[in-house]
């Protein structure tokens, strides 16, 4: 059964899931419906949101970036899906596969970002969440976003390894950046 995360929660994924050995990222949002007459009449049109990993070390520099312009970790170990650029349909619209014995490592941390790279803000975004998923497809947590406003970027989550130990931490920051790299920088204030 899966666990509903509520914003600053961590779990323990290793103990969720003792043979962890691969962990999928699912995100999700909707196009949020217009409001008043026009917005009817108009139409809800779609939105282009971009989900992104920061794999980082022990001292949270940034080693390496995956997302929809780099698919593939430098490591073999993240493999960004693809990207999704209206948000229509049900379940995930983007998933991000990581093999944890792949991952350099020096690899610590694990931040999972979405951003808006046409620039439309979040007021736009309704029925965001991420979830984490095993190696079985079985989902361990989910972690539901709430985050409207004028941003352009949120971090999500972030994945932790501690003495063998994978944990994931849901975060929900929003941030300002159409990419990941206008937001790596901003991350190791929230870890």
């Amino acid at each position: 059964m899966s666990i509903n995360l509520s914003k600053n929660s961590t779990i323990s994924l290793t103990k969720e899931v003792p043979s962890l050995s691969q962990i999928t990222v699912g995100l999700g949002w909707d196009v949020a419906k217009p409001k008043g007459f026009f917005g009817s009449i108009f139409g809800s049109g779609s939105i282009d949101l971009d989900a992104s990993c920061i794999l980082m070390d022990e001292n949270q520099k940034v080693i390496d970036e995956v997302w929809f312009s780099k698919l593939k970790s430098s490591c073999k170990g993240v493999h960004h899906q693809g990207d999704n650029r209206t948000g229509e349909g049900d379940g995930d619209d983007e998933q991000i596969r990581i093999s944890l014995s792949k991952l350099n490592k020096s690899v610590k941390y694990i931040a999972i970002t979405v951003n808006s790279f046409t620039g439309q803000s979040f007021e736009k975004v309704d029925n965001s969440f991420c979830r984490i998923i095993d190696q079985s497809s079985k989902e361990v947590c989910r972690f539901t976003l709430s985050e409207q406003g004028n941003h352009t970027g949120i971090f999500i989550g972030l994945l932790s390894l501690k003495n063998k130990e994978w944990s994931f931490s849901s975060k929900g920051i929003p941030m300002s950046g159409k990419t990941v790299k206008d937001m790596a920088n901003l991350l190791p204030a929230h870890i």
